[in-house]
């Protein structure tokens, strides 16, 4: 049988106390690990964390949340743009010691359509990922998943697909650990299929919201 792998984002980090809580309590294994400041995230409480959670054992998934067609953030998609962003995200994910060849995901918060002005943003900064020695995933919709990798086919998919963006609570602390291909996209190698959990950690028993993904690699850096 497949082994599948419980992980978790959230855009603040929860700090090393309630990490270190998370794995002695848990089946929590990975999480997202956010590149800032990004043009769409400019939290940077994740930024000089990587040794410490890799030592401890966490798999890391490094996020750069770019340029974005709706919602909030920034919205300046062109090609130009993607190749300035990839090369950024080449410098944060050096600075944060990250070795050559690790994964690092593109955070598309859109579904679909998968417009021309997107698409061109998206080669563009995969491109100089790999120029600067890393690789290109993407985050995005299950239904903009094949577009996406129909355009970079040696790209790795983390799909969202969730019954609700509405916030949650989630009991207890055996977290989701599901094939990725659920999501509806067979080739996902990692799903996002909650958002906005209110989780219950720490001795404290302090509330933290989270989004929760199953992963088939332990480490999604790797």
């Amino acid at each position: 049988m497949p082994t599948y792998f419980a992980g978790f984002d959230s855009s603040t980090f929860p700090g090393n106390e309630l990490m270190g809580w998370f794995q002695e309590n848990t089946n929590l294994t990975w999480c997202g690990y956010y590149l800032a400041a990004a043009p769409s995230h400019e939290d940077t409480s994740w930024m000089g964390q990587r040794a410490t959670l890799q030592s401890d054992g966490w798999g890391l998934a490094p996020i750069y949340v770019g340029q974005q067609v709706t919602g909030p953030g920034s919205h300046e998609v062109t090609p130009s743009q993607g190749s300035e962003d990839g090369q950024h995200t080449v410098q944060l994910m050096n600075s944060e010691g990250f070795p050559a060849n690790s994964w690092v995901y593109l955070d598309l918060e859109n579904g679909p359509p998968y417009p021309t002005a997107q698409s061109g943003y998206v080669q563009a900064w995969a491109s100089a990922v790999q120029t600067g020695g890393y690789l290109a995933g993407i985050y995005c919709s299950h239904d903009l998943a094949a577009a996406v990798q129909q355009q970079l086919p040696a790209s790795r998919i983390w799909a969202f697909r969730v019954n609700t963006t509405e916030q949650e609570p989630f009991p207890g602390t055996d977290f989701p650990t599901v094939a990725p291909d659920g999501c509806g996209y067979p080739e996902a190698t990692m799903w996002q299929l909650r958002q906005n959990c209110v989780v219950t950690a720490g001795d404290d028993a302090c509330s933290l919201t989270v989004d929760l993904s199953s992963s088939t690699v332990k480490d999604p850096s790797c």
